[in-house]
């Protein structure tokens, strides 16, 4: 008898690839997750910003990141300035810094979604991968008399089946993300 457990933990493991990588996707409301890419100049090191900072969100336009040492201010500051590919600006009240995150036009949110798109994209290729590995099992099963023609072909619907059910979770997670990029 063939199994399909080990494919389907594999079918697990990339569908939960695909909802960390949806994170990742800036909607236009702040969570404390964005700054995760910051690597702060303190104690004559690079560090994350959360291991020298408490980083919150009080309004959804607005992250509050509080350093542990009020001494790392300026550098907390200039290392999230620095970091383009955020386009933050913060401000400082010499105890804690104000990131305002500014509100996304239309046209970037259509940019946005297209890249979301390309993610889906990548997520289904990986499931096609994990299909043809488990159908190339089936067959080489098959091939050495270890499974019967019809175990195989029973094998191959289940995943099939299986592809199908994982196809439509990636769908209902990009369709949720693109529901949450457009709304305003």
């Amino acid at each position: 008898m063939f199994d399909v457990k080990q494919y389907e933990d594999r079918f697990v493991l990339a569908l939960a690839h695909f909802e960390d990588e949806l994170k990742k996707v800036r909607t236009g409301r702040a969570h404390a997750s964005m700054l995760d890419s910051v690597q702060v100049e303190a104690y004559g090191a690079k560090m994350p910003l959360n291991q020298v900072a408490n980083v919150t969100t009080p309004e959804p336009q607005l992250l509050t990141v509080t350093p542990f040492d009020p001494s790392n201010l300026q550098a907390i500051v200039s290392a999230i300035r620095s970091d383009q590919s955020l386009g933050l600006n913060p401000s400082d009240d010499g105890r804690l810094v104000r990131v305002p995150i500014p509100p996304l036009t239309e046209e970037r949110r259509r940019q946005i979604v297209k890249q979301t798109s390309e993610k889906v994209e990548d997520a289904r290729i990986g499931l096609r991968n994990i299909r043809q590995d488990a159908l190339k099992e089936a067959k080489r099963l098959k091939d050495a008399k270890e499974l019967s023609e019809d175990d195989q072909k029973r094998a191959e619907k289940q995943i099939d089946e299986l592809m199908a059910q994982y196809n439509a979770k990636i769908d209902t997670a990009f369709k949720d993300k693109e529901k949450e990029i457009l709304t305003l």
